[in-house]
This record gives C-alpha cells, sequence and structure tokens, in this order.
C-alpha cells in the first residue's frame, strides 16, 4: 500500500483543479498545467481534496499510485511558487549567456554551444552563476540536467558545470617522485 497514495491531496485557496477524462488541469497564480494520467489509478477532484485510489491490485498500479500523487502535489505547488534550480560554471575561459531565447556557451570546444531554452521557462545568466525558473517541476529539472550534461565536472580541478549545492569529490592527481 502507497502511504503517499493513501493521503488526500488538499487544494490551497486561489489554485483551481479539473479533470476532464484523463487529463488533470491545475490553474494558479503563476499559471496553468496540464497532465495526462493512466486509466490504472481513479482520480476524484472534490471541492478542497483530491483522492486517488487503484482499480486492480497489482504491481504496476500500486507503483503508479504514489507517483501519481506526488505529480499532483508538484504540480499544485509549482502554479504557486515557481521551481528554481541553479548552476555554476566553473573554468578558464567558460562562460555563459543568455540571448533571447537562446543559451550562448563557451565550454571549451572549438565552437560556441547554443541551447534553445522552453517557452515555459526563464533562465538568467550573470557571470557563471545559471539560474532556471519555472513552474513545472519535471521541465525545470531534465532541462538543468541536459545543460549540465554539456559540461559535466571533472573531479580534478572541478571544472565544468554543477549544481549549485553539489559537492565534487575531488581526486588527487598524478605523485611526483
Amino acid at each position: 500500500m502507497s502511504r503517499i497514495g493513501k493521503q488526500e491531496i488538499s487544494i490551497p485557496a486561489g489554485v483551481k483543479v479539473s479533470q476532464s477524462g484523463l487529463t488533470l488541469t491545475v490553474v494558479g497564480p503563476k499559471g496553468t498545467l496540464t497532465k495526462n494520467f493512466r486509466d490504472d489509478i481513479t482520480i476524484t477532484v472534490g471541492d478542497k481534496v483530491i483522492n486517488l485510489n487503484i482499480k486492480r491490485n497489482d504491481k504496476f498500479s500500486k507503483s503508479l499510485w504514489g507517483t501519481y500523487a506526488a505529480h499532483i502535489k508538484n504540480m499544485i505547488a509549482g502554479v504557486q511558487t515557481p521551481y528554481s534550480k541553479k548552476l555554476i560554471l566553473e573554468g578558464v575561459g567558460f562562460k555563459s549567456e543568455v540571448k533571447g531565447k537562446e543559451f550562448h556557451f563557451a565550454l571549451g570546444f572549438s565552437h560556441p554551444v547554443i541551447v534553445k531554452i522552453p517557452e515555459t521557462i526563464t533562465a538568467t545568466a550573470d557571470k557563471n552563476n545559471i539560474t532556471i525558473t519555472g513552474i513545472d517541476k519535471e521541465l525545470v529539472g531534465s532541462f538543468t540536467a541536459a545543460i549540465r550534461a554539456l559540461k559535466k565536472p571533472e573531479p580534478y580541478k572541478g571544472k565544468g558545470m554543477r549544481y549549485g549545492d553539489e559537492v565534487i569529490r575531488r581526486k588527487q592527481g598524478k605523485k611526483t617522485v
């Protein structure tokens, strides 16, 4: 049994949740989020609470139960306060800047790396600190991970792109005799 799935999800004031078929729409002061869910879980939307129940008693449905509850909680939290992730770019000559709706990176390659920013995400780059914000937690996390994957931090000098709260385990270099 899912402990998260069994709990009722409360709908705060200022947030409207509506359901049409398998699609759940959450509207709040910061924006609107919609998500399609499978029919393995029944989602009942009340006035102030949302309840989730499983249809079949199999392992797959039980695993989706808590996952869907977490998705709905993240959607409700996202339309109230946007999610934010920070990246730090370290290294000599590494630069990042936002031009319009694109990131322009100088990451030590022979060419500049250009990444398009999704429409629902706002991004800022001042010096070597990158901040990515948006109401969709999943999109913010996946876009930040895609940006970080362009130049992962290396363990010897710590050069590369890392999360703001990430600690890089440093390795010892070659010893001279």
